[in-house]
């Protein structure tokens, strides 16, 4: 069966309530009938115009913040790909009869995104309802104390408009201090230059969700290397804390250890005593360039990809076991041994380059694959940041994202 065409200029006419898009630039592309009229304006008027010029603030009120609010909402949703609702705003128009001459108007505004196939932002929905006469009306059928009530609303409305833009303030401060602790505690590698190590912390977009994420390296005796990655559950500077703690003390491990099975096995029973540390997922792998080896072991963490020269992908997910501390009772955990050519590149990497919502893990990882076959000739430089331009939203990161690359 045939499915009915749908005429969607005549939707977008009928929607019920004013319904303007806008582009990223804050410029009118379109609005619907109920927003020409109850905006006083025609489409001519308002087409190709940026908002601002068309509905400027009032300027005989030096109080007024209606363009000003508006446009903080707009941008967000730019910023984040999510919806903005706004509280009950005063914006004032300028007749169109009498110029110079400002109606005093009220507004209940909710902005949201249109986004592409990338996830990005690429025109917003303006949706506006008019209540000034809703209030008038108010006011006149039930008195002054109507009136006196209806004020009180809209200034609640207002004084928590503020509460949550120092709340959005409070949480961007508390993002770059996050930030800055993951840098202070992720290491920077000074290896020796055959080695060939690019490491890169990707922190997610919009949002507070920095510092689960980290990875080290460590020069072992004789020509080897451990380089692990690790994902702890949870974000925010609480995460960061955990994080620090898990990753010196599988550092330490590691050095001692006779291997990342028992390196992991010690960072098991030390994240017992942590709060915060359960299911915290983690890999291990210990390089051996005179044995051209590798041995690895995974705590519940996404497998390792070793690229072959030749451009073959190969996951190493023969030794993968539970999170860290989700057995009641403590086991040894699982470890294998992967032969690797000269020449040959490992990466290790925590789930946001990866994983996406409503998809197999399956599909990540051919993605990733794919990715790592079609760039295998790049440095590891270069590698790491093609990896992170073919595999991450071009909105950004939705999850912090880990990678170290190593050419064997």
């Amino acid at each position: 069966m045939n499915e009915p065409a749908i005429d969607y200029w005549a939707v977008f006419q009928a929607l019920p309530g004013m319904v303007a898009l806008l582009t990223p630039e804050l410029v009118y592309v379109n609005a619907n009938a109920d927003y020409l009229r109850n905006s006083g304006r025609t489409r001519e008027d308002l087409v190709g115009r940026y908002l601002f010029d068309v509905f400027p603030n009032n300027p005989n009120d030096p109080a007024a913040t209606g363009a000003r609010n508006l446009e903080a909402s707009l941008r967000r949703v730019i910023a984040t790909g999510e919806r903005d609702t706004m509280a009950l705003q005063r914006y004032d128009v300028e007749s169109l009869q009498r110029p110079g001459e400002w109606e005093q108007r009220y507004w209940s505004p909710i902005n949201a995104p249109v986004l592409d196939a990338e996830g990005r932002v690429v025109l917003l929905v303006h949706r506006v309802e008019e209540v000034t006469e809703l209030l008038r009306a108010r006011g006149r059928a039930a008195g002054d104390r109507a009136w006196v009530l209806e004020a009180e609303l809209y200034t609640r409305s207002r004084e928590l408009q503020e509460v949550n833009e120092r709340l959005r303030q409070a949480h961007a401060r508390e993002r770059e201090v996050a930030l800055a602790l993951q840098d202070a505690m992720l290491p920077v590698p000074r290896l020796a230059d055959h080695h060939r190590t690019a490491v890169r912390y990707q922190p997610a977009v919009g949002a507070l969700n920095v510092c689960g994420d980290w990875y080290d390296l460590v020069e072992l005796p004789g020509e080897r290397l451990a380089v692990a990655v690790g994902d702890v559950v949870g974000h925010g500077l609480a995460a960061a804390g955990v994080m620090g703690q898990l990753r010196s003390a599988l550092s330490a491990a590691s050095r001692v250890s006779a291997g990342p099975a028992q390196a992991l096995e010690a960072l098991g029973l030390y994240a017992r005593s942590v709060n915060g540390a359960e299911s915290t997922t983690a890999v291990s792998v210990h390089i051996d360039w005179s044995a051209l080896s590798l041995t690895y072991s995974s705590a519940g963490h996404p497998p390792p990809a070793l690229l072959r020269e030749g451009g073959a992908v190969a996951f190493l997910d023969q030794a993968t076991d539970p999170p860290l501390g989700a057995r009641p009772e403590h086991a040894s955990r699982p470890q294998a041994r992967q032969e690797f050519a000269s020449g040959d590149t490992l990466v290790l990497y925590t789930d946001g380059l990866i994983e996406r919502r409503r998809e197999d893990i399956d599909v990540g990882l051919a993605r990733l694959a794919h990715s790592l076959a079609t760039h295998r000739a790049l440095a590891p430089e270069q590698l790491a940041d093609a990896l992170l331009h073919d595999l991450l939203p071009v909105a950004g990161a939705t999850d912090d994202t880990a990678l170290v690359v190593i050419r064997l």
